[in-house]
C-alpha cells in the first residue's frame, strides 16, 4: 500500500530519478572505487578469520553451538561490508555533492523535493552496498563457511543494514561543516568495526561495557546476520530487525527536514 502511495503521488519515480542521475554518471574510474572497498573486508576475512583463525580454533555461540573462527567472523564482516558502502555513498560523496558541488540546488529547481532526493540517493548506495554483499556471500558459500538458502536469507538483512547506515550517513553529512569533520566519521566507524562483537563474543568484553557494545547499530548488524549464517536465529533477532529499521526512519526523516532547511532557505 505504502509503495503504490509514493508510485501514485510521483514520489517513488522523483526518487528514482535522482538513482538513474548517479547511474548516468557513472566513470570506470569509479569501479575501482568500488573493487577496494569490497577488497578490505575479504582481506580481513582471509588474514584474521582464516590466518588467526587458525590459531585460536573454535568460537562457542550464546546458545551453545560450536562454530569455527572463520565462520564466526565472516558474517561480522559481511555487516561492516555493508556499513562501508552504504557510508561511503552518503557522506564523503554526499556531502561533495550537496555542500561544495552544488548539485542539489539544481535538482531541486526540478519537482523533486529534498526528501524524494535523499531517498534517491540512499537507493544509489544501497546498489552499491548490494553489490558487495552479493559478492561476499559467493565467498562465503565458496568457502564452506555458510549454506547457499542461508546466504539467500542473509541478502534481505545486509540489505536492511545498508539501508540504515546509508540513512544514519546522510544525517550526519547534513550536520558536519567541512572536511576535516571526516576524520571524527573515520575514527567513529573503525571504533565501531573494532568494538561491535566483530572478532570476539560479547561476554569477551567487560560487563561493563556490554550494554554499550549492544546498543551500538554494527553490533545489532553483526547479531542478526550471524546468527542467520549459522542457522542459530529466533526471536532476539526481531529486535535487532525493529532496531535497524529505527535507526532508517529516523535517519531518514532527519536527513530530509536537515536538507530542507539548508537548501530551501
Amino acid at each position: 500500500m505504502v509503495t503504490r502511495l509514493l508510485v501514485s503521488s510521483g514520489m517513488g519515480r522523483r526518487s528514482v530519478s535522482v538513482t538513474e542521475r548517479n547511474v548516468a554518471t557513472l566513470r570506470s574510474a569509479y569501479w575501482i572505487v568500488m573493487v577496494s572497498g569490497f577488497l578490505e573486508p575479504v582481506l580481513y576475512l582471509f588474514s584474521i578469520g582464516v590466518g588467526v583463525g587458525g590459531l585460536i580454533g573454535d568460537i562457542t555461540l550464546p546458545g551453545g553451538e560450536v562454530v569455527g573462527y572463520a565462520a564466526f567472523v565472516a558474517p561480522a564482516m559481511l555487516a561492516a561490508s555493508a556499513m562501508t558502502g552504504a557510508l561511503s555513498e552518503t557522506t564523503f560523496n554526499f556531502f561533495g555533492k550537496m555542500k561544495f558541488m552544488r548539485l542539489y540546488e539544481g535538482i531541486l529547481a526540478t519537482p523533486v523535493r529534498p526528501i524524494e532526493i535523499a531517498l534517491g540517493e540512499l537507493l544509489w548506495a544501497m546498489v552499491r552496498g548490494a553489490l558487495y554483499s552479493a559478492a561476499f556471500l559467493v565467498i562465503m558459500v565458496v568457502l564452506d563457511l555458510t549454506t547457499w538458502p542461508r546466504a539467500l536469507a542473509m541478502f534481505p538483512a545486509t540489505i536492511l543494514v545498508g539501508f540504515a547506515f546509508g540513512a544514519l550517513g546522510m544525517t550526519v553529512s547534513t550536520l558536519i561543516r567541512s572536511w576535516q569533520d571526516f576524520d571524527l566519521i573515520a575514527s567513529g566507524q573503525f571504533a565501531l568495526f573494532l568494538f561491535s562483537g566483530t572478532f570476539v563474543p560479547l561476554a569477551a568484553y567487560p560487563a561493563v561495557l556490554r550494554w554499550l557494545v549492544e546498543i551500538t547499530p554494527l553490533y545489532r548488524s553483526v547479531h542478526l546476520i550471524r546468527a542467520l549464517s549459522t542457522g542459530t536465529a529466533g526471536w532476539p533477532q526481531l529486535l535487532d530487525v525493529l532496531y535497524l529499521l529505527a535507526l532508517l526512519t529516523v535517519g531518514l526523516t532527519i536527513a530530509g527536514r536537515r536538507m530542507s532547511r539548508l537548501l530551501c532557505k
